[in-house]
């Protein structure tokens, strides 16, 4: 087990282990949160327009405090307020598009008759070209207006834009503290748009839609690319543990095939019948005699009378036998020779032998 477990502990193994596990973290402790995150706060921000939409209008009195902001879950509720506009309090908001199409926006100040001045957006107009587009003014007297309630932005980066003569100055973001000091009046913190057909309105801002949008989808596909990734190195593990134990069971089946295919070792009876054979350290050799006629016929005598062709043919399997066991010896004495070469001794004389300086 310890061996199979280190084959793995390779710098390219380590590093996918590492990538692996550090994307499956990032999975789930960053992207899925994130996307699922994104979908809460929609859906909250469905539940929000969906009860506004659907309460009754209240004064504006009582959903602006008098010295704070709009509460936690009351923006685009819808307020009504009665007083005057201050036509000489407005600004442009320039570049904030509708629906995608250039748009610019008309700021005016609002008096209500508790005393309490709101900035109203009062709708947009296309600007023609780039320039200022035409503005029909706010009208003047006492009115009743319908609207939404809506935050106040941050202060935009970049600074208002004068106007020229005669055009109001134009700013990049509805910030009331920025707004309030180029009117020189004490907005509140928040505003209102105003609603389609109100007085003084010109094109009315679309109001937002209910979404859903995809984030669900995206969180749950993080979680799942988060499990399969750890999922897919295990995977490629046992795979390749599994591939490597088939190519090692193919060399060992490689192996015993090839020591089966040796040919086997001549019997010692063979190599007393068919070669002379040789002391271990090459200097005698020992001549087997050819067996004589009288001989033979002696033999027969003693095995029953039995005829050379008769021997013979019984004989011919343990012959063909003997030949391959002949065969062998001689190929082992090949690759003996092969490897170890000429000794270089020479014979010693062997009395009663008749040997007399044979080489071998």
């Amino acid at each position: 087990m310890t061996s199979r477990i280190r084959q793995f502990l390779t710098p390219g193994w380590v590093l996918t282990a590492v990538v692996c596990v550090a994307f499956a973290y990032l999975a789930f402790t960053v992207l899925a949160p994130w996307q699922l995150g994104k979908n809460k706060a929609t859906q909250e921000r469905n539940d929000q327009l969906r009860h506004a939409f659907e309460v009754d209008p209240v004064d504006a009195s009582e959903l602006f405090p008098a010295d704070g902001e709009l509460a936690e879950g009351t923006e685009w509720r819808r307020v009504t307020a009665q007083g005057e506009f201050l036509p000489d309090s407005e600004v442009l908001l320039r570049n904030r598009p509708v629906d995608g199409t250039p748009a610019t926006h008309a700021l005016t100040a609002f008096r209500a008759d508790d005393g309490t001045i709101y900035l109203v957006n009062r709708g947009f107009e296309t600007p023609p070209d780039g320039g200022v587009p035409d503005m029909e003014a706010a009208p003047s007297g006492e009115v009743t207006i319908l609207g939404y309630a809506r935050r106040g932005e941050m202060t935009p980066e970049r600074p208002p834009l004068e106007g020229g003569e005669g055009e109001p100055t134009q700013v990049y973001g509805i910030d009331t503290d920025q707004v309030g000091e180029i009117m020189d009046v004490d907005l509140h913190p928040d505003y209102i748009q105003l609603a389609e057909d109100q007085p003084g309105s010109l094109r009315a801002i679309p109001l937002p839609t209910l979404e859903s949008g995809p984030y669900l989808a995206y969180g749950i596909q993080w979680i799942f690319f988060g499990i399969m990734a750890p999922g897919a190195l295990i995977w490629f593990i046992f795979a390749e543990a599994r591939e490597r134990r088939r190519d090692r069971e193919e060399q060992e089946a490689v192996l015993r095939s090839s020591r089966d295919d040796e040919p086997a070792a001549a019997s010692p009876a063979a190599e007393s019948a068919t070669a002379p054979s040789a002391t271990a350290g090459g200097d005698d050799v020992d001549v087997v005699k050819p067996e004589t006629h009288e001989a033979r016929d002696a033999r027969a005598d003693r095995d029953g009378g039995e005829t050379d062709a008769g021997r013979e043919k019984k004989a011919e399997p343990a012959a063909a036998a003997a030949t391959a066991e002949a065969d062998a010896q001689a190929e082992r004495a090949r690759r003996l020779a092969a490897r170890y070469g000429d000794s270089g001794h020479k014979g010693r004389r062997r009395k009663g032998h008749g040997l007399d300086d044979e080489r071998f």
